[in-house]
């Protein structure tokens, strides 16, 4: 009813006693602030190129007009097919080298914890909708996603910039870990409110496609 119920007036909602191991994120967070602790020519490495939605980026100019994103991600597709066990570590070995092996597993690991949550919140959404609990989870069950890794680094003019500008997620689920900065802002109620960051918790919402 809960889930529903936020679902229904803006889409967000926070998961806790999720189940996922509390070392394995903080693994995840540390692994993600040596890669962007790199120099920029390592992080090159894995540049994203023309046309792809995976590698690293850093800003990216011209799509807001009145203030300029100021933040580098690093992007890599999951997909839950049984027969891609490997994949992300597959990925981080071909793109950067044998010292980035055990950043793979880490987040293989991760993103199957994520697949998995994401599958328990299928069957609260089903619940929620009046439609059995394996309704979505069957339709989802060998997803495809894509894990995003964001920094935002300090700015000597923060009133230029925004880490990430107001938008819409496009996909039918994101699952958020956050680190204990802050900055995320859900629009309810004709007003932008903060979300206070819960290394405990999971802030998730419901995308433009499954809407």
């Amino acid at each position: 009813r809960l889930v529903g119920e936020a679902c229904q007036k803006h889409g967000f909602f926070l998961v806790v006693n999720h189940g996922v191991d509390e070392t394995l994120i903080a693994h995840a967070h540390n692994y993600m602030d040596t890669f962007f602790e790199l120099p920029l020519s390592e992080k090159q490495k894995a540049q994203r190129k023309i046309g792809e939605s995976c590698g690293y980026a850093s800003s990216f100019t011209g799509r807001f007009s009145s203030k300029l994103p100021w933040k580098e991600t690093l992007s890599f597709r999951y997909t839950a097919e049984k027969n891609s066990s490997k994949h992300i570590e597959e990925y981080f070995h071909n793109r950067m080298g044998e010292p980035f092996a055990e950043f793979g597993r880490v987040y293989q690991d991760y993103c199957e914890a994520m697949s998995t949550l994401s599958l328990g919140i299928m069957e609260l959404l089903g619940l929620s909708l009046g439609v059995s609990r394996e309704h979505f989870r069957e339709f989802f069950n060998e997803n495809d996603s894509i894990m995003r890794l964001n920094y935002y680094p300090p700015c000597q003019k923060p009133d230029l910039t925004l880490g990430t500008g107001p938008h819409c997620d496009p996909t039918s689920l994101t699952i958020l870990h956050q680190d204990q900065v802050g900055g995320l802002q859900v629009f309810v109620d004709n007003e932008w409110r903060s979300i206070s960051p819960n290394f405990d918790a999971f802030v998730v919402n419901i995308g433009d496609t499954f809407m």
